[in-house]
């Protein structure tokens, strides 16, 4: 398939011209390779592991959550050449979709956990710059915040969550906002929710729950964003036709 046309429709479907994230989020095409895609590796990450996955699996085109340039204007040595280096010699194409991966009805991160979650979506949560990037929903029947617990842990992938015990007796209504969504408690509370899914949060969280009066479920701000980067690569490798492959690179965090 022919990148630019690939291109094209990513920055459509996504809705990346214009859509509003943090100043070195950079989302789109970050490394310009080949004319042609035959091959996509969707990681979450542009380390240097996840290059060197996609460069040894033969891509065309790497896909990620989290782009090169969080740390700004720095000199191109060290891990910074390296990543760019391989990029170029191997002439992999780099595209990055922060916020508006996210933020995504059909292949976000936060629509996919809330589904993974058994919640039924209800409506939009977690305003940034005018936008809301997750969603809040509703369990058929509430349940106890322990088993609520266990299904937030059995669908990041069996890892540790930590939970602030904060809330009701019963958890029904859940906001979920995938990586560092523990700033979103305060709106959680004043939408009425038993309960915030998020990936982390700073130490303030904590009490911002417990005095809130919500419960607090912090999966790993990675485990909570595999769902996007895997869900585009299938969904671009089924609709034109691409070899795809997600390569898990877990942090632990």
């Amino acid at each position: 398939m022919k990148t630019e046309s690939l291109l094209q429709y990513l920055d459509q479907y996504l809705s990346v011209p214009g859509h509003p994230d943090y100043p070195r989020a950079l989302n789109g095409l970050q490394v310009e390779g080949p004319d042609e895609i035959g091959k996509v590796v969707a990681c979450v990450d542009a380390s240097e592991a996840s290059i060197s996955a996609a460069a040894e699996r033969g891509a065309d085109l790497l896909l990620v959550h989290h782009g090169l340039f969080w740390d700004g204007l720095v000199p191109v040595v060290g891990r910074r050449r390296r990543k760019l280096h391989l990029l170029l010699q191997r002439r992999i194409a780099l595209y990055s979709a922060h916020l508006p991966l996210d933020a995504h009805a059909e292949v976000g991160n936060c629509i996919l956990l809330a589904r993974a979650l058994g919640l039924e979506p209800v409506g939009r949560f977690g305003r940034h710059e005018g936008i809301d990037i997750g969603w809040w929903g509703t369990l058929d029947d509430s349940e106890g915040p322990e088993r609520f617990r266990d299904r937030v842990a059995a669908a990041v992938g069996g890892g540790r969550v930590h939970w602030v015990q904060g809330g009701p007796a019963q958890v029904e209504k859940v906001g979920v906002v995938t990586g560092a969504g523990g700033s979103f408690v305060g709106e959680a509370v004043s939408a009425g929710l038993d309960a915030l899914v998020t990936g982390e949060g700073a130490h303030h969280h904590h009490f911002d729950a417990m005095e809130g009066g919500i419960h607090l479920f912090l999966a790993g701000h990675y485990a909570t964003e595999t769902f996007g980067v895997r869900a585009l690569a299938r969904h671009v490798g089924e609709r034109f036709g691409l070899d795809w492959e997600f390569v898990d690179q877990p942090t632990g965090l």
